[in-house]
């Protein structure tokens, strides 16, 4: 095939403008590989904690308290990576295809050195991090294992990161679904033999688990890079003419840092709800790290339908549509809180049924099912701050999610997580209502600035 007909074929596959038509059916054309693709993020973790149930108790409490550091750290490069996708989806919406590569290469530089500075963190600090929140022996070992494997493997994971969230701020959405897929059949498939020492394979308990994500991780984010440099998808990058652009750089961390700083807060503000809960037992421990994943997985469409709503409300921006950029983000709020109904309802009606999956010692079930049932009240407003949090970084305007979670994390969740777990009859449970408090506040001030409508003027 000549050069033409490639390109026509390219147009076919991937040129479609996200600017115009029917704004219901781009949010869900965009969002739905995106809601899969951040699903199968945590369906391989989520089915790893299956499997560490199995090893007890202070298996799933150490590798519980591990995933929030990692979380901590990647919630970091996360935000990195949030002023990339700001500005290459305005660079699409406004047919520069040129400042999209550049900014593209210059977020590849931002990876490397994120990548080398959290291995490093993992080879020396990983037992010293876990020593300060005072767990137990058992606990501390099997979660120090299983964090240094993960820091280390932060190389791939920003590499990972790096290639999807390109090819979704592009318009293509389609592509990191297909990657996850088979890397996540991968994940699946491998992970029991390494836990487990099934067949051939050692019997390396939670460090398997940790080696089993390390190596997922690494397959999709080479076969990322490879269609993203092979112009298999969106956008085609290249090398050539590459230069260090250090004004691009800081235009990319002016926008990345405040949502860097979010992911840091809301990880450190997780550390220390463990703090409070650790004097109440493994249990409690064991009960908390569940939850979190059960409330992480069910967080994913909302991430996966805000990022489609910010990216698409990006490229209506470039293309200098604000009022369709609006309508898209109220659209998916609207979209995933009716979801979000039926599965409250259905969490509320068996509690012990999902935690179940996991773990079957009544004592941790039983604690965990209340947690669950708390969490309800998160669930319910979780659309308007998971939706609108995302388009707002999606669309530049960064400072505002940052701002909002650091008030409400630390002026309302932890002095009340502090005072109902120690000076109420609510004890251990005291922690999530103050969780779930905080997170209701937020909800409300995200929706009273966004109906203001500054952000629809940020420039980025």
């Amino acid at each position: 095939m000549d050069e033409a007909g490639q390109s026509r074929r390219r147009g076919a596959r991937f040129d479609k403008d996200w600017t115009q038509g029917s704004i219901a059916g781009n949010l869900w054309s965009l969002s739905w590989p995106m809601i899969i693709t951040r699903s199968l993020s945590l369906l391989g973790p989520t089915i790893d904690m299956i499997w560490i149930g199995k090893l007890g108790a202070a298996s799933i409490a150490g590798v519980g308290v591990s995933a929030m550091i990692v979380m901590l750290i990647g919630g970091v490069r996360g935000g990195l990576q949030t002023g990339t996708r700001a500005i290459l989806a305005r660079s699409i919406g406004a047919g520069d295809p040129e400042a999209a590569n550049h900014v593209a290469n210059q977020s590849f530089v931002v990876s490397i050195i994120f990548a080398v500075v959290a291995a490093t963190i993992g080879i020396f600090l990983s037992q010293q991090m876990l020593e300060a929140l005072g767990l137990e022996a058992a606990v501390l070992a099997e979660g120090t294992a299983y964090l240094r494997i993960q820091l280390i493997g932060m190389v791939t994971m920003s590499l990972q990161m790096f290639g999807q969230s390109l090819m979704q701020a592009s318009g293509d959405s389609k592509t990191p679904m297909r990657i996850s897929i088979a890397t996540r059949i991968l994940h699946v498939s491998l992970a029991p033999f390494l836990i487990f020492g099934w067949w051939l394979f050692p019997r390396l308990g939670v460090s398997g688990a940790a080696l089993t994500g390390v190596i997922s991780q690494g397959l999709a984010g080479g076969l990322g890079l490879w269609i993203l440099y092979s112009g298999r998808t969106r956008i085609q990058l290249t090398m050539r003419n590459f230069r260090f652009d250090r004004h691009m750089l800081w235009r990319i961390l002016k926008i990345g840092i405040p949502a860097s700083l979010m992911g840091a807060e809301r990880s450190s503000a997780n550390l220390l709800v463990m703090w409070f809960i650790v004097p109440f037992g493994t249990f409690a421990v064991a009960a908390h790290s569940l939850l979190s994943r059960v409330d992480n997985f069910l967080r994913m469409p909302a991430m996966g339908m805000g990022n489609a709503a910010g990216i698409l409300a990006g490229q209506n921006l470039g293309a200098e549509q604000p009022e369709r950029a609006e309508k898209t983000a109220w659209m998916a709020v609207g979209l995933f809180s009716i979801v979000m109904i039926f599965i409250s309802i259905f969490i509320w009606l068996s509690p012990h049924y999902v935690i179940g999956i996991f773990n079957t010692e009544p004592e941790l079930v039983e604690i965990a099912s209340i947690f669950l049932k708390i969490q309800i009240v998160h669930f319910m407003v979780s659309g308007i701050t998971l939706v609108l949090m995302s388009t707002l970084n999606g669309v530049g305007d960064t400072w505002i999610p940052t701002l909002n979670t650091m008030l409400t994390l630390w002026g309302i969740q932890m002095p009340l997580a502090y005072l109902l777990s120690r000076f109420s009859s609510l004890g251990v449970f005291g922690v999530r209502w103050a969780m779930v408090s905080a997170v209701v506040v937020r909800a409300a001030v995200y929706v009273v600035y966004f109906r203001a409508g500054r952000w629809k003027h940020k420039k980025v």
